[in-house]
């Protein structure tokens, strides 16, 4: 392992020094030579998000007149043709990335993401903020990543941990400013604050994270009244919800646009909170956000924003970018496209309430742990679909989509619980997707489940959504001990499961989750993983695309 380590190290060098990829950026120079009349032109910012290492064209899901339909489109080699004709056509252009762009796909596993840098180098980013996976790999190997990244990074809620509670200095400067014809623009970086509490509590071991608004407010009056800024704009991996919520208090104030990430929602029309207003990109490289600006005399008088969708037929691959992948993918490739079971029907994770990926997965571990009362699978977003039959009629599932599915490959943990604690736990998960109050909104969609039935209002009162609760076609006893199953996270304390806490006898079995997949298809392919409907909002469609209420926004 360590010589095919040293072997593929030893490939990213030799590749860099060659071709140059590993430093080659879109030419700033371009974006900063005067085309038209210094008093009078536009600006356009590019933003992608949560590309999670989707390297190729993938089977994508849109929503349309009520329906399911599914196109190609995105993956790196697809975007970089995108991004070199589109800045082409900009007076004045900026690309950034609001993260998740080290995790979720085999390649990146495999080479502990070291493959996705010559990758991210080639599009010619501009700017970089750190997501909640960029810690997947843990802190050291994060600073690695990030810092061999060309561009600057920017994030003012990550500080490094001194132990006992001290806190050091910002791993990352807090702002960047672009200057074009002399007028400034000041992107201002924040993060998740939850990653100890979302990830694997190891995964963030030695970083302290605050909430944005602790510092917020300050550095607005840096890059408004010191740096005299004409546009201030906040680069954000929080997710919509909590974006919303952020644009809509006072330190907020002096912010024009909140450019966020995490929940992979698509913001085709800006959101107008109080004080900014609010856009994500979708995810996996699928779009691209387009921010135009004009500015005349020294200030901002208009700003245009279009969510564009890079279409594999539209965008076709770029040579030069297909050949940095196969460089880095070859020696993985023959695994990567193994194909170890076949669906009948669309794979996807898009329905906040239940989807076809977990429900296949809840049917994995189900099979490979047969002995337990309820099974459970984190509300995960990751993982573009897979829709296209291969000669069979049926659609195949690869090694590498089932990295895409899970690219941690967790022991699989039991444990046992009592029905009180299941209700309570419950009514916690509910709220973290359906919270009233938007800042109060975290992690993914609903926790799933299998073995277990439940009806709830998903906009009910706090504490009190659960309707109705069945294990097995019981009702759910408050005394009785069930048995439970899940994955073990990184750093979790022995009693604790999928965040349930005070879980008693916990053991880790011998699978793993990778294991039980693979088994599974193997002894039982063609799947066909409909979800089953053991989690029922009486009070919205099993079709929910997304968390986020009371603004202007559908997902489609």
């Amino acid at each position: 392992m360590k010589k095919s380590r040293r072997k593929f190290m030893s490939q990213i060098g030799a590749l860099g020094a060659s071709t140059g990829l590993l430093g080659l950026t879109t030419s700033k120079a371009k974006a900063d030579t005067p085309k038209s009349n210094p008093e009078k032109f536009t600006v356009s910012i590019f933003q992608t998000t949560d590309v999670h290492c989707q390297i190729h064209a993938h089977d994508e899901l849109f929503w349309e007149n009520g329906e399911k339909v599914f196109r190609k489109t995105g993956g790196y080699s697809h975007l970089k043709t995108f991004v070199d004709q589109e800045r082409k056509k900009s007076e004045h252009s900026f690309l950034i990335d609001t993260g998740d762009m080290f995790q979720g796909s085999e390649l990146s596993v495999k080479t502990t993401g070291e493959a996705m840098l010559p990758i991210l180098n080639s599009i010619g980013y501009d700017l970089y903020l750190p997501g909640n996976w960029e810690v997947i790999y843990y802190k050291k190997t994060m600073q690695h990543l990030l810092g061999s990244l060309t561009a600057p990074k920017v994030c003012a809620n990550m500080y490094h941990d001194l132990g006992e509670g001290k806190r050091g200095e910002l791993i990352f400067p807090p702002y960047h400013i672009w200057t074009v014809n002399g007028v400034k623009i000041g992107f201002l970086g924040y993060t998740d604050h939850l990653v100890p509490i979302r990830q694997s509590p190891n995964y963030s071991k030695g970083i302290l994270y605050t909430k944005p608004e602790e510092n917020l407010a300050h550095y607005v009056d840096v890059l408004r009244n010191q740096e005299k800024c004409a546009f201030v704009a906040i680069v954000a991996h929080l997710g919509l919800s909590q974006q919303i919520h952020l644009a809509n208090i006072p330190a907020c104030e002096g912010v024009d646009y909140i450019l966020g990430g995490d929940t992979h929602e698509r913001v085709r029309k800006p959101i107008q909170a109080k004080y900014a207003k609010v856009v994500e990109p979708g995810a996996f490289g699928s779009f691209v956000g387009k921010l135009e600006l004009t500015i005349e005399n020294g200030k901002v008088v208009n700003d245009s924003y279009e969510l564009m969708e890079v279409d594999a037929e539209k965008y076709p691959a770029s040579p030069v970018m297909e050949k940095v992948i196969s460089q880095y993918e070859g020696p993985y490739l023959e695994n990567i496209q193994k194909v170890v079971g076949y669906s009948t029907i669309p794979l996807y994770r898009y329905f906040v309430i239940e989807n076809t990926i977990d429900t296949m997965i809840l049917d994995a571990i189900s099979w490979q742990i047969p002995d337990v009362d309820i099974v459970l699978s984190n509300g995960f977003r990751f993982c573009p679909p897979r829709s296209t039959p291969d000669q069979t009629g049926n659609i195949p599932i690869t090694n590498g989509f089932i990295f895409d599915m899970l690219p941690v490959n967790s022991q699989i943990r039991t444990g046992q619980v009592t029905g009180e604690q299941i209700s309570e736990w419950l009514e916690r998960e509910l709220n973290n997707v359906f919270a009233a109050d938007a800042s109060k909104r975290f992690g993914g969609w609903v926790i799933k489940f299998k073995g277990m039935e439940v009806e709830f209002n998903a906009f009910g009162e706090e504490g009190k959504r659960v309707q109705s609760a069945l294990v097995h076609g019981q009702p759910l006893d408050p005394n009785r001990v069930y048995k439970i199953c899940a994955c073990e996270r990184d750093g979790d304390p022995d009693d604790m499961l999928c965040r349930f806490k005070g879980v008693k006898e916990t053991e880790n079995t011998p699978y793993t989750l990778h294991q039980a997949m693979r088994s599974y298809l193997g002894a039982n392919s063609p799947v066909t993983p409909i979800p089953p409907k053991s989690a029922v909002a009486l009070d919205a469609p099993e079709t929910l695309l997304t968390q986020v209420t009371g603004v202007d926004y559908q997902f489609r």
